[in-house]
């Protein structure tokens, strides 16, 4: 107890708090309006959501769609498990909840809610690969002792049942139809940025195509729809599942969205993630995302445990 006699300073409000945890936030925002300055108040979404957890003194817990599996271009990663990106990737979010557990008492945690599974048919990615990429990402969580990270896939909600099978009943019971998606990208100017982002994502990533380049960009689209209509499922799917926990996303946001966009390491595409591509050590001490074929150029393929794992700059 304090002497007798101290004045003890007033506790922060609901609202201090809540603001305090997001100017966290803030300096790691992936923003779809880069130009634009944002301060904690741009956000009323994300303070409501918080105050949902400060006002009952609970932990308070994100969600974080992303970490599905590696992209199929062996342009562009090392191979199909994670590696020193994830790696990165994953301290930083750790660290974030521990800062915010000095403005919060009861700390915050994530879990990341891995979708390789939801779109996997759509982005060539066998189901055994992303499989394997879950399992190691837990594991990377248990061996760095991340203890604000959980994982949060398919098989916690349908099981054992066949890959397949699962995609179908999550589609069913949850994705907009094309139609619907189709008007969005038309009429919304951040829904066009995503559809244009994941079709040039399907169009890089896509190895095994014999047929024009148009004909290529053409399919490419077509699945974007698709994999635009199994995110929206896997996101009200996690919504169902995490009722109450403040959303973040991978990809740029605006001000005032209903998701934060969180920017895991240093890119100049503000669309590159660590399962897009390599990381690249540079001398002063700074880590960039990078294509494989660019860090290969500029620097030295670096091994862990014997699987390559990232390149220092030479």
């Amino acid at each position: 107890m304090p002497p007798v006699g101290t004045v003890m300073p007033p506790a922060p409000s609901v609202r201090q708090t809540c603001a305090a945890v997001l100017d966290l936030l803030l300096p790691h925002r992936r923003a779809a309006d880069p130009g634009t300055p944002a301060t904690a108040a741009d956000f009323p979404e994300q303070l409501a959501q918080l105050a949902e957890f400060v006002t009952t003194g609970e932990p308070i817990l994100f969600t974080l769609p992303g970490f599905p599996c590696k992209s199929p271009s062996p342009a562009k990663v090392l191979g199909h498990l994670p590696d020193e990106g994830e790696r990165l990737s994953l301290t930083f979010l750790d660290d974030l909840c521990a800062a915010m557990g000095e403005v919060y008492r009861p700390g915050a945690r994530i879990a990341i809610c891995s979708d390789g599974h939801i779109f996997g048919d759509l982005i060539h990615v066998p189901d055994h690969h992303i499989d394997a990429y879950a399992d190691e990402l837990a594991a990377m969580i248990s061996r760095e002792s991340l203890r604000h990270l959980s994982v949060f896939d398919l098989r916690g909600v349908l099981g054992d049942l066949p890959h397949a099978e699962k995609r179908a009943r999550v589609h069913a019971a949850y994705a907009p139809t094309v139609e619907q998606l189709r008007a969005e990208v038309r009429s919304d100017e951040s829904t066009l940025a995503l559809y244009r982002g994941i079709t040039r994502f399907l169009t890089e990533d896509t190895a095994d195509f014999t047929g024009t380049r148009s004909a290529l960009q053409r399919e490419c689209r077509q699945r974007a729809y698709g994999v635009i209509q199994r995110s929206r499922a896997w996101g009200d799917l996690i919504a169902e599942h995490h009722p109450r926990s403040v959303r973040l996303s991978i990809h740029p946001q605006r001000r005032g969205a209903a998701k934060f966009g969180i920017r895991l390491l240093d890119a100049a595409d503000a669309w590159t993630t660590p399962w897009h591509s390599t990381v690249l050590h540079r001398p002063d001490g700074s880590w960039e995302l990078l294509r494989r074929s660019e860090s290969e150029r500029v620097g030295r393929l670096v091994l862990r445990d014997g699987r390559p794992s990232h390149f220092e700059a030479v």
